[in-house]
């Protein structure tokens, strides 16, 4: 019934932990794709003689290709009627899945079910902010803020992926946020208060790392949406109100670095948002 898809690159230290809470769930009708990104530590090696199982298929790509190439990659082969997502720095809670087909069951119209969360970084309980407070039904103005859904907490009908397309390949960061701001502007989506997953954060590794000025990707995200009908009055001055806050972010940030390199692109979007 679900396809459960882990993307990894270079993980191996911490990949058998998110592989374990799948193993553990209450639920056990899946299939488990571990979509490894070109890895090169030796990862794919161990983990077929400790995790070789029917339930478990490993794919290896011969280049890494980025999270959502590798994450399409899982959507690609999956056939059942759910797909999962997990990163693999994260881990279910054993009734994670059980308690969101549940959910499902319930509420046939939501294609989209997610949870609450722990948050860990650097080993400790992270207090969670009012801005990220999780909640289901029409979210696509807490959407615009901020990544306001997890893909780890994430319960995904397959057939959404056909309607709106897979994860945007050209977004190196913020493909999920992408990704939510086209499922929320068309569904409603399901929620699970009780918190199912638990996050880890701080890694050296960690995209957020690599690319500081985030919101640059967000902008792109949100010009999508700027001539959206489907959205309401309401929404549409939205995505307005925030692309212009975000850019006006940026263009502070790239006058202080002296930073040219999207610097007129930006301007360009700041003058789409105000006018």
């Amino acid at each position: 019934m679900i396809d459960i898809i882990i993307p990894f690159y270079n993980r191996k230290n911490l990949i058998q932990k998110a592989i374990q809470s799948v193993k553990n769930q209450t639920f056990q009708n899946w299939i488990l794709w571990l979509i490894d990104d070109g890895s090169t530590d030796g990862g794919l090696k161990d983990l077929k003689l400790e995790w070789g199982s029917d339930k478990i298929k490993i794919i290896s790509l011969e280049k890494r290709r980025g999270v959502s190439f590798a994450r399409n990659k899982g959507l690609e082969l999956s056939q059942r009627e759910w797909v999962a997502f997990l990163d693999s720095d994260d881990e279910w809670h054993p009734k994670k899945l059980e308690k969101q087909i549940k959910y499902a069951y319930k509420n046939p119209d939501k294609p989209l079910i997610h949870c609450n969360e722990i948050w860990i970084k650097n080993g400790s309980l992270l207090l969670q902010k009012k801005k990220h407070k999780k909640e289901g039904g029409r979210v696509f103005i807490p959407s615009t803020k901020i990544c306001c859904i997890s893909p780890s907490a994430a319960l995904i009908k397959r057939s959404l992926f056909k309607e709106i397309g897979g994860f945007n390949e050209k977004f190196p960061v913020c493909e999920d946020y992408e990704l939510w701001l086209r499922i929320t502007s068309r569904y409603e989506v399901g929620f699970v208060e009780e918190p199912l997953v638990t996050k880890y954060g701080g890694h050296k590794d960690q995209l957020s790392k690599t690319y500081p000025a985030m919101d640059y990707w967000r902008v792109k995200a949100l010009k999508e949406f700027l001539s959206n009908k489907s959205l309401s009055q309401e929404e549409q001055t939205q995505v307005k109100k925030v692309l212009s806050e975000k850019c006006n972010i940026l263009l502070r940030g790239y006058e202080k670095h002296n930073n040219l390199t999207h610097k007129k692109e930006v301007k360009d979007l700041l003058q789409l948002a105000i006018t």
